[in-house]
Formats: C-alpha cells, structure tokens, sequence
C-alpha cells in the first residue's frame, strides 16, 4: 500500500500500512471521501508529519479531532487557513501565548510556522464528515496516532508533549516522561480554560527545555 506521506514518516510507520486495520481504515475513509463532504482535503490528510519530519520533531501537541466546518481544518490540530475567524481554543492559544512569552496574537492562524520549526501538530483522528464531530473515530485512526506516539517514545529523547485536556492525558499516559518534558493542563476551549490552562505557562516551559537539551527553541 502506498501511503502519501513524508518519507522519514513513511519508513518509521511502514508495519503499521501493512496492518488489517490500517486497510479497512482507509477503505473506509476511501469511501467517504467519495459519498459525502469529508475535512481536510484529502491531499492534507498526512499535513502534520509532511511537514514535521520524524527526526526534526521537537515538540508534540496532541489534538482530538479535525476541524468540522467548511475551510477550516488542514491537517493539523488547532491550525485553520488564513483567512479563516479563529475558533475558541486558537483565541484562546495565542491569548496564552501573549501572556507568557509576550509574542502579540498574530493575523493568522495558521500553524504551519510551528510545524515548519519540529512541533508535530497531531490529531488523535485525521478526518471528519462535515458539520459531525467525531464522525470518523473509532475507525481506525486512534490506533495508527497510538502509533505514532509509540515510535516517537521509543526511538526519540528530549521530546515536548503538550497534553491539554483528560483525552489528550490519556492518549499520552504511556509516554516515558523521564527522557522527555510532558506537560499537562486543562484544555484551552472556553469551557475549561479558566481551570488551568490559562497561566500554564507551556509556551515559556518547552522552549527553556528545548534550549537546556541543545535545541534551537520554538517561535510561537
């Protein structure tokens, strides 16, 4: 099966393409693609690990789901395309960013800048159907991001994970946070950013780890 993605990416996840899973997986993301409006485009599916190459990863940011509205998801958690209002959380991400490492919110809310620079933008789940929150869990792609995960901890040291919420703790529970900095808070939605992930500092905290380890820190 080939598989568009990022060559290093491809070599590292190659047993996971070659699965039971994997194959009904993408029969069934093959399939709605074809019967129904399914975000991101599907030639941003793979957009996180295209442009965050597994040896380059710095930082990991853990997402749940895609975007669900028109132009908005493009493959990597938290990101919409320029020209698109920032949903919730973003605000809620840059407002934290500013008050941390006083970087002013941006025009755009594209993440692609970070992921240029080693943060994989990671959701738990690559696709969605239009206007249908968590449509497309429970398909398969958990277990292949599981993966992902799984490789990164095994085969990479000095690695930053941002665990923001109760599911993204859980899907990150099994990471070896004695050779790398995992750092937890409440998610940044407005529903719970008052209880802890505003004054998280993660912003400040990655880069000073990034730095003591020898790694060129983040502009955020």
């Amino acid at each position: 099966m080939d598989i568009k993605i990022e060559q290093s990416w491809k070599e590292q996840l190659a047993g996971e393409f070659q699965k039971t899973y994997f194959k009904q997986l993408t029969e069934f993301v093959r399939q709605a693609y074809q019967q129904t409006t399914v975000y991101p485009r599907g030639k941003h599916i793979f957009n996180a690990f295209d442009h965050c190459p597994f040896e380059k990863v710095k930082v990991v940011l853990l997402g749940q789901d895609p975007y669900h509205e028109p132009g908005q998801a493009h493959g990597l958690c938290f990101s919409v395309q320029d020209g698109i209002p920032f949903p919730p959380s973003l605000v809620n991400i840059f407002k934290e960013i500013e008050s941390d490492i006083r970087i002013p919110v941006p025009q755009s809310g594209d993440l692609t800048r970070w992921a240029d620079q080693g943060v994989l933008l990671l959701n738990s789940t690559l696709t969605v159907r239009a206007h249908s929150a968590g449509s497309h869990q429970r398909k398969g792609w958990e277990t292949f991001t599981d993966a992902v995960i799984d490789r990164l901890n095994t085969c990479r040291y000095h690695i930053v994970y941002l665990l923001w919420g109760s599911y993204a703790q859980q899907k990150g529970s099994f990471i070896n946070a004695s050779r790398n900095l995992v750092l937890k808070s409440a998610h940044p939605s407005p529903l719970s950013a008052y209880r802890g992930f505003f004054g998280n500092r993660h912003f400040s905290q990655a880069n000073d780890y990034l730095t003591a380890s020898g790694q060129t820190p983040i502009i955020w």
